[in-house]
């Protein structure tokens, strides 16, 4: 079968190349067309066009883009009514998928969902549209199905895949002597986000703060989809850069310090104490807290439902704030006791279900049906 796959950002990549390496598996004729990025392309996946020239952040932002947008979604639709495939399987990235579900289903062109859109965090009256475009939904947090439920729309939890991944990973007992890291200091991560964008907003503030943590050694997980030479005015003493080691850098962490995100999670899951950080332009910022319905911005709030880790957002993330919080991740055993035993509880209600394996088997038995 032909399956058109679109993710818009590098967790996107990662998520839908382990699917498409699991379809294959369910499928011996799978054929694989998509706009994503290297990951993708790696599971042989034919690229139209890399996420990175679609990444576009914020309210404000979207609209400043609004003529290339346009642009991607004409071509995007011509593309696809030329490839017909037997299916689209949209990955997050809501303000583009969700017009070209609606296109998909206007020609007949079956839609699959994998990794919600996250309307139940804002405009959750999207719901009305996803039912309406969506033939299959496949959500990996345990409250998007009962967020559904609420609505009528059947959705199918297939379980989180980035707890698949953390729990598959090997362990990398030469980091240090790779990466020529000093052994006698521990290591706070540095996970600024994996847009240029984002990193600008965040790098420069979470590097404000060496002096009273001298005794550390500062690792940045740098992306490998972004110039690495982007990086070089960051580096300095005590800080290093690294690339396209994340899982590695988070197995050898004291502390982390985290851009909101994907990430957060990932770091609870290796048992990282962390602070989680987040920052965007005003107007963006002002529209966002207006529509946005949780109480929390990371995953590991949201899905145990309390504050596990702490969230520095727009004006409360700041050198003062960040000195504050690091430290007490760091040297506060009762606050580090507390956190961990959160990262406890979203173990407990992620559980372990093979979410790719799991998805792709559902997919193919949909499509056979």
């Amino acid at each position: 079968m032909k399956y058109y796959l679109i993710a818009g950002e590098r967790s996107g990549d990662f998520h839908a190349s382990h699917l498409m390496h699991a379809l294959r598996h369910q499928d011996a004729t799978a054929e694989f067309r998509c706009w994503g990025g290297d990951m993708m392309a790696a599971e042989g996946g034919e690229l139209v066009h890399h996420y990175q020239e679609m990444a576009i952040m914020g309210f404000l932002e979207a609209a400043t883009s609004i003529l290339k947008f346009r642009r991607y979604l004409r071509e995007c639709q011509r593309d696809l009514l030329a490839y017909r495939p037997d299916v689209l399987i949209l990955v997050d990235y809501a303000g583009f998928n969700l017009r070209v579900a609606k296109f998909a289903k206007q020609h007949g062109i079956k839609v699959f969902y994998y990794i919600s859109p996250k309307i139940w965090a804002w405009n959750q009256g999207r719901v009305h549209k996803v039912k309406a475009l969506v033939d299959r939904m496949f959500v990996i947090l345990p409250f998007e199905s009962e967020f559904y439920q609420r609505f009528g729309y059947e959705v199918d939890y297939i379980g989180n895949p980035t707890a698949d991944a953390v729990a598959e990973h090997p362990a990398n007992p030469d980091f240090y002597a790779h990466n020529k890291l000093a052994t006698d200091k521990p290591i706070i991560a540095v996970l600024p986000g994996s847009r240029k964008q984002e990193i600008e907003a965040m790098l420069y503030v979470m590097l404000s703060i060496l002096p009273p943590f001298l005794n550390y050694q500062f690792v940045v997980a740098g992306v490998d989809n972004l110039d690495p030479n982007y990086y070089a005015h960051f580096e300095r003493n005590n800080v290093r850069i690294i690339f396209g080691q994340t899982f590695d850098l988070l197995q050898h962490a004291k502390a982390a310090l985290v851009t909101s995100g994907t990430a957060t999670l990932e770091t609870a899951l290796f048992g990282v104490p962390q602070v989680v950080c987040y920052r965007t332009s005003g107007i963006t910022y002002a529209i966002g807290k207006a529509v946005i319905k949780v109480p929390y911005i990371s995953l590991v709030n949201l899905i145990v439902g309390r504050e596990v880790v702490k969230e520095l957002i727009q004006g409360e993330f700041n050198s003062r704030n960040l000195v504050m919080e690091l430290k007490k991740v760091t040297a506060d055993e009762e606050f580090i006791a507390q956190q961990k035993a959160g990262y406890v509880e979203l173990q407990e209600k992620l559980g372990r279900h093979n979410a790719a394996d799991k998805a792709a088997k559902l997919m193919v038995e949909y499509l056979r049906a």
